[in-house]
């Protein structure tokens, strides 16, 4: 096989590989979020983005964060709101509009969780050196750009 080939395959390999981690990952972190806080991955993501943004999000800002649809970003905040955790707030100017922000209680239930969260992916992930951890980090982030992404 030449070498060609053999780095072909390496990174076939690797790609799969991050692939069935990620989903390991991502399984693991769904099922503490589901048994600590009886929230979902895209409810705490949701909140995630709401706390990033400072004073909150239109709804298509939030769908477009998040990469998935109004609809689905819909039904998700519908629920936060219903738990008290983030409001709708009209956008002067705009009667169509609403802003969607963070609730003082959703500020500190998202502290709570993020902290909580922080500390899962730190436990699945405590093999990895730190400065291993930030060369990975450094590679996945080449990968985005050339392909246009963040």
């Amino acid at each position: 096989m030449s070498e060609v080939d053999n780095a072909r395959k390496a990174r076939l390999r690797l790609w799969l590989g991050l692939l069935r981690t990620t989903r390991f990952v991502e399984n693991a972190l769904r099922e503490e979020m589901r048994l600590a806080y009886g929230h979902t991955l895209p409810r705490f993501d949701v909140l995630s983005v709401l706390e990033h943004s400072g004073t909150g999000l239109q709804m298509s800002e939030l769908s477009q964060q998040l990469m998935v649809s109004n609809g689905n970003v819909t039904v998700i905040v519908e629920r936060l709101v219903q738990d008290g955790l983030v409001e709708r707030v009209p956008v002067a100017g705009d009667k169509r509009a609403t802003l969607v922000r963070l609730t003082p209680v959703g500020r500190q239930a998202f502290a709570e969780m993020a902290a909580a969260h922080e500390s899962w992916v730190d436990g699945l992930l405590e093999t990895i050196p730190p400065a291993d951890a930030e060369l990975i980090a450094t590679r996945l982030k080449d990968i985005r750009r050339k392909g246009g992404g963040r």
